[in-house]
């Protein structure tokens, strides 16, 4: 098991760290609504170095919790170092932006701990240019990490509220090339597919076949699945054939469930 402080010993072990804490956070505080984002043209820029009060603490995140847990991809290590994570969570948690550990983003949700969006953002294995859907946009911190890495971004997200508020945030801070829908995850995004890659940010109790039937050849599914409350197995499933998918375990995690349609939209 990796506890906080430690680090993960190879691709089987338990990743449980602190992420169990998202259930214990989530029953402590009562859903809340995303911060209000300022109105400001999609043509923003980020915010320069200079003006971002966070980047000693990005850099120690990104050093003591990435790079020391076995995050090796160069492109996932500057994105996490280049996403502002402070800008994804509720007010009350800015102090805790950069702790390694999920953080409630209200309506039961959670944005996910840093070192498991690095972790499932490099078994990805994604080249440039290449067609990603992502299933759960939350907060938008995990669409955000993908479009540094010079990918089309398609993300879903079923809570509607959650949806207007990523969708808000990351026109705000220039990401305006992700493309974005509320409705159900589970069904994925045919209109759009065949993806690279499909990510999803909670866990259904299988694996849902529409996101497998809409991945290309080649193409690399991760996803938590597991039963609702307890833990579940992280998976990485790569089609190699039309018929045919391999799978590999990257350990234990807990993540919310996969919200369906009529639950949470």
């Amino acid at each position: 098991m990796a506890t906080p402080g430690s680090r993960p010993r190879g691709r089987s072990v338990c990743l449980l760290t602190v992420l169990a804490a998202a259930a214990v956070l989530a029953a402590a505080c009562a859903p809340a609504g995303e911060p209000a984002a300022a109105t400001v043209s999609p043509t923003s820029v980020l915010p320069t170095a200079s003006a971002d009060p966070y980047v000693d603490q990005r850099e120690s995140m990104v050093e003591s919790g990435i790079v020391a847990w076995g995050i090796t991809q160069p492109e996932v290590i500057q994105a996490m170092r280049d996403v502002q994570r402070h800008e994804f969570v509720p007010a009350e948690y800015l102090s805790q932006a950069y702790e390694n550990h999920p953080l409630p983003i209200g309506y039961g949700q959670t944005i996910s701990q840093p070192y498991i969006v690095a972790l499932m953002t490099q078994e990805l294995n994604l080249e440039p240019g290449e067609r990603v859907l992502e299933i759960g946009t939350g907060s938008g911190y995990q669409a955000a990490v993908l479009a540094e890495l010079d990918v089309e971004v398609y993300s879903m997200e079923i809570i509607e509220p959650l949806a207007t508020a990523a969708e808000e945030r990351l026109r705000r801070l220039g990401y305006g090339s992700i493309e974005l829908r509320h409705a159900d995850g589970y069904l994925g995004w045919p209109e759009a597919a065949p993806f690279d890659a499909i990510v999803v940010t909670a866990a259904p109790d299988h694996v849902p076949q529409p996101l497998l039937a809409q991945l290309e050849i080649g193409g690399v599914l991760v996803i938590p699945v597991g039963p609702v409350g307890g833990y579940q197995e992280l998976w990485q499933i790569t089609r190699t054939a039309a018929d045919n998918y391999e799978s590999i375990s990257l350990g234990g995690v807990r993540f919310v469930p996969l919200v369906r349609e009529g639950q949470g939209g």
